[in-house]
């Protein structure tokens, strides 16, 4: 890019041959200014970047920096068109690797523990139709940006100081999205996060009492309350709960489960509907994924986005469900207990009612749910008995487990081959 950022493409099939078309915009390199400060009382980091107050907000659509470059206007993407793209973002809270920051200056003071704020930060636009979702990609379009995430979570935690990969996406105003384009982000994080340490914590002390590992249990006992044998076993093999909610019991927390993956609402569900999706194998990370779980992914995912699309509204007043979507993966050294997995959740508890984090939940960390696990997730077994017409406000396809979304002009018959080298053009 023209101030020195890296852009990368992906591609189905063979790529477009022009792809080198430079970025003629006159920007000035980035330069690394975030730092890192530890809070003495919990131990958690908090980033603290002052820049990222310059960074752009909510421009119209024809000026959106996420769509292709086009005559006249010149985007973050000096393509004219795309599938994929993955670059660095132009106000990262994190940036560079250790030594390319400015040193804070010391501080012999164990109650001010700071360092530099290094670390990447990435945007991945998973389409180049602004006014998508990803709900509305198909499965080869939706395979894509997997091996997306999968390319970028091997090459970030091979950088130095990096101590987890997070993807994620947000979705929604209410989330407090800035750009409408359809998009997620990917942190390279130099420090392990609270809700990480909390769960190495617990898994742990789940090894140390029952000698065996906390995500294990948790999907099977999940598939267990619909009648599925445990990941492993030779009953499990082709064992997947229907899409019917008959075919559940009245308490089962369990929305949609395949061959490869569960997911369930939690237990203790802090959101009003918040979804997990494991595979049912564990692995670390997406690197881990093998061929098989891979190729059931897009179905199983577009069907629960578009489960969450159904959620609020009545016929034609469809309301799309603002959501967060966060990849949790292993971080370094942690890698044989943690496992991957998708907590996927939205701020809206009824069609006019937000979920606001007011006193118990901001000032103790302490959530209180309006809405029974049980019950959320009866209603989005239920939905994934839309008809395909109101699935979305603009009408997507229908995608159950045994159902592959309509294709779209873009698609192709091939399988898209796990991510390598040739497939990410720098």
């Amino acid at each position: 890019m023209a101030d020195g950022r890296e852009l990368i493409y992906y591609d189905r099939g063979t790529p477009p041959t022009d792809r080198a078309v430079a970025d003629l915009r006159p920007l000035d390199a980035v330069v690394p200014s975030s730092e890192i400060r530890q809070d003495p009382m919990t131990g958690a980091w908090v980033t603290v970047a002052a820049h990222r107050q310059a960074r752009t907000y909510h421009p119209p659509a024809d000026e959106c920096p996420l769509c292709p470059s086009r005559e006249g206007r010149l985007s973050e993407i000096p393509a004219g068109d795309y599938q994929v793209a993955v670059f660095e973002n132009r106000f990262p809270s994190l940036a560079g690797e250790p030594g390319t920051h400015p040193v804070p200056p010391a501080l012999d003071d164990p109650l001010h523990s700071r360092g530099p704020g290094v670390g990447r930060c990435e945007v991945v636009c998973f389409t180049a139709d602004h006014d998508a979702s990803f709900a509305d990609l198909d499965e080869d379009h939706a395979r894509l940006v997997l091996n997306a995430w999968t390319d970028r979570t091997a090459e970030l935690s091979a950088l130095p100081g990096v101590r987890q990969v997070y993807c994620f996406e947000n979705r929604g105003t209410e989330i407090g999205v800035t750009l409408a384009h359809p998009h997620g982000q990917v942190y390279a994080l130099p420090f392990v996060p609270p809700r990480t340490a909390k769960m190495i914590d617990r898994a742990a002390r789940h090894r140390a009492a029952t000698g065996r590992n906390l995500f294990d249990d948790l999907v099977a006992a999940e598939r267990a309350s619909v009648g599925i044998p445990s990941a492993g076993s030779p009953a499990a093999t082709g064992a997947s709960a229907g899409s019917s909610p008959s075919d559940h019991p009245e308490d089962s927390r369990v929305v949609l489960a395949g061959d490869h993956w569960t997911a369930f609402v939690p237990f203790a569900a802090r959101w009003p509907y918040e979804v997990h999706l494991f595979p049912n194998r564990r692995v670390p990370d997406f690197t881990g994924l093998n061929e098989d779980e891979r190729a059931e992914f897009p179905r199983i995912y577009l069907d629960l986005l578009r489960r969450f699309d159904r959620l609020f509204g009545d016929g034609d007043q469809q309301v799309r469900a603002p959501y967060i979507a966060a990849w949790h993966q292993a971080p370094a050294g942690h890698e044989d207990e943690l496992a991957l997995h998708l907590e996927l959740f939205t701020v809206r508890r009824t069609a006019d009612k937000l979920k606001y984090l007011a006193g118990t939940e901001s000032g103790m960390e302490a959530f209180m749910n309006d809405v029974a696990p049980e019950f959320a997730a009866r209603r989005l077994r239920e939905v994934g008995q839309a008809p395909a017409a109101a699935s979305t406000p603009e009408s997507t396809p229908e995608s159950t487990p045994e159902s592959t979304p309509e294709s779209t002009p873009e698609s192709t018959s091939d399988t898209t081959p796990d991510p390598t080298a040739e497939e990410a053009q720098r």
